[in-house]
Protein backbone atom coordinates (compact mmCIF):
# COMPACT_ATOMS: atom_id res chain seq x y z
CA UNK A 1 0.00 0.00 0.00
CA UNK A 2 1.28 3.48 -0.87
CA UNK A 3 0.91 6.17 1.73
CA UNK A 4 -0.24 9.08 -0.29
CA UNK A 5 -0.95 12.28 1.52
CA UNK A 6 -3.65 14.56 -0.76
CA UNK A 7 -3.58 18.39 0.52
CA UNK A 8 -6.06 19.86 -1.95
CA UNK A 9 -8.71 19.08 -4.35
CA UNK A 10 -6.67 19.38 -7.15
CA UNK A 11 -4.22 16.59 -5.82
CA UNK A 12 -7.36 14.39 -5.73
CA UNK A 13 -7.66 14.37 -9.52
CA UNK A 14 -4.18 13.82 -9.44
CA UNK A 15 -4.46 10.59 -7.47
CA UNK A 16 -6.00 8.37 -9.98
CA UNK A 17 -9.18 8.30 -7.35
CA UNK A 18 -11.42 9.32 -9.85
CA UNK A 19 -13.23 7.67 -12.72
CA UNK A 20 -14.72 8.86 -16.18
CA UNK A 21 -17.98 7.56 -17.01
CA UNK A 22 -16.91 5.51 -19.56
CA UNK A 23 -14.79 3.52 -17.12
CA UNK A 24 -17.94 3.55 -14.59
CA UNK A 25 -20.08 1.81 -17.65
CA UNK A 26 -17.67 -0.39 -18.61
CA UNK A 27 -17.23 -1.98 -14.85
CA UNK A 28 -18.88 -5.22 -14.47
CA UNK A 29 -22.38 -5.04 -11.79
CA UNK A 30 -21.69 -6.50 -8.49
CA UNK A 31 -23.28 -10.09 -8.33
CA UNK A 32 -25.04 -10.76 -4.93
CA UNK A 33 -23.31 -12.73 -2.41
CA UNK A 34 -26.18 -15.03 -1.30
CA UNK A 35 -26.21 -17.93 1.55
CA UNK A 36 -27.80 -21.40 0.95
CA UNK A 37 -30.93 -20.12 1.98
CA UNK A 38 -30.76 -17.01 -0.76
CA UNK A 39 -30.12 -14.60 1.97
CA UNK A 40 -27.42 -11.68 1.84
CA UNK A 41 -26.78 -10.02 4.87
CA UNK A 42 -26.38 -6.07 5.23
CA UNK A 43 -24.78 -3.93 8.11
CA UNK A 44 -26.15 -0.66 8.65
CA UNK A 45 -24.04 2.05 11.25
CA UNK A 46 -24.81 5.58 12.18
CA UNK A 47 -22.81 6.84 15.37
CA UNK A 48 -23.56 4.05 17.82
CA UNK A 49 -26.45 2.09 16.55
CA UNK A 50 -25.94 -0.89 14.43
CA UNK A 51 -28.53 -2.14 12.03
CA UNK A 52 -28.40 -5.86 10.73
CA UNK A 53 -30.10 -7.26 8.06
CA UNK A 54 -30.90 -10.34 6.04
CA UNK A 55 -32.45 -9.77 3.14
CA UNK A 56 -33.89 -12.05 0.33
CA UNK A 57 -35.72 -11.93 -2.80
CA UNK A 58 -40.18 -12.22 -2.83
CA UNK A 59 -42.90 -10.20 -2.84
CA UNK A 60 -41.85 -6.27 -1.96
CA UNK A 61 -43.27 -7.36 1.48
CA UNK A 62 -41.34 -5.33 4.69
CA UNK A 63 -41.68 -7.28 7.80
CA UNK A 64 -39.73 -6.09 11.08
CA UNK A 65 -39.32 -8.63 13.66
CA UNK A 66 -42.09 -10.13 12.66
CA UNK A 67 -44.38 -7.26 12.12
CA UNK A 68 -45.69 -5.68 8.51
CA UNK A 69 -43.82 -1.79 8.60
CA UNK A 70 -46.74 -0.14 8.47
CA UNK A 71 -47.64 -1.35 11.92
Amino acid sequence: MTDTTIRSLDELGDAGLDTTPEEDANRAPREPVRDELNRSYATGKRKESVARVWVRPGSGRIMVNGKEVTE
